[in-house]
């Protein structure tokens, strides 16, 4: 099985590969780096329906890995396309950050960023890999199953949190204002949440594949980038940096990543000294 890993693997690296290489090109001549946020996503469509196709394990469990893959990525990369579109020659205020670190340094350091998010698209498909190279069972197991519903569940709460946020950006009487409408009034950031959940459910639909459990690092890595790195530290930072004080009493009334209920404000009592 490992065997069968390792072969089906190494296409994928050249792809992956490959078109950070394009991406990195490309994106130095339009001058805009949040380019790679779109393509990183829909990254992922043209392996799931390779393997999907080619490899050898059971067609139903192939077919189901692959749809869910497809639908999930070329959702999110058309949804990333459009707001890059939408402020484009503005480059994302992380890229901007990026870009004044590095300096006269740029094209390098944008070249090996970019070849790390092609090792990340490799990393991250290992689940897909593993579950269409299964073939010691036919039929679709309970823990594929599960994986499934929970991956309904995250792809359907991140749906529902970007299009609450874009509704409410979209008036114009909220500029300033902090969201707090549906999945928002529970969680600071539903969608990074949702987002985490659905390579949870990639995890569980793989377990039942041999060396499925190997994939637990897919959403354990997730994780860590989005509450430590590239997702809510920055988010946070420039929220606070453009609400103020109404972000701060967010902060301090809301979850900050799983939904949950709201904390009460503190009562108010009167002093007799």
């Amino acid at each position: 099985m490992l065997t069968e890993v390792f072969h089906a693997l190494w296409p994928l690296c050249v792809f992956a590969s490959g078109l950070m290489f394009i991406t990195w090109w490309l994106a130095l001549r339009v001058n805009n780096l949040g380019i790679v946020d779109v393509v990183w996503s829909l990254a992922f469509t043209p392996p799931a329906i390779y393997y999907g196709l080619t490899a050898c394990g059971d067609p139903t469990r192939r077919g189901f890995i692959t749809g869910m893959t497809v639908f999930w990525s070329m959702r999110l990369g058309l949804y990333l396309c459009s707001r890059v579109w939408s402020h484009h020659p503005h480059e994302d205020v992380r890229y901007s950050r990026l870009r004044a670190k590095w300096g006269h340094q740029l094209s390098l350091q944008v070249f090996i960023f970019f070849q790390i998010q092609g090792l990340l698209v490799v990393l991250l498909s290992l689940p897909l890999v593993l579950v269409c190279l299964d073939n010691k069972h036919a039929g679709i197991a309970p823990l594929e199953w599960l994986g499934m519903l929970i991956w309904l569940l995250a792809i359907t709460g991140e749906i529902l949190a970007d299009r609450q946020l874009q509704q409410f950006r979209s008036d114009p009487k909220n500029h300033g204002r902090v969201c707090q409408t549906g999945l928002w009034y529970y969680s600071r950031h539903p969608n990074y949440f949702f987002e985490w959940l659905v390579w949870v459910g990639f995890f569980v639909f793989a377990l039942s594949s041999p060396w499925g459990i190997v994939s637990a690092y897919c959403p354990a890595l997730m994780l860590f980038f989005l509450l430590r790195v590239t997702g809510i530290p920055l988010t946070e930072e420039l929220s606070l940096q453009s609400k103020g004080d109404a972000y701060r009493e967010y902060q301090r009334t809301t979850s900050p990543f799983l939904p949950w209920f709201k904390r009460r404000k503190p009562l108010q009592t009167e002093s007799f000294l």
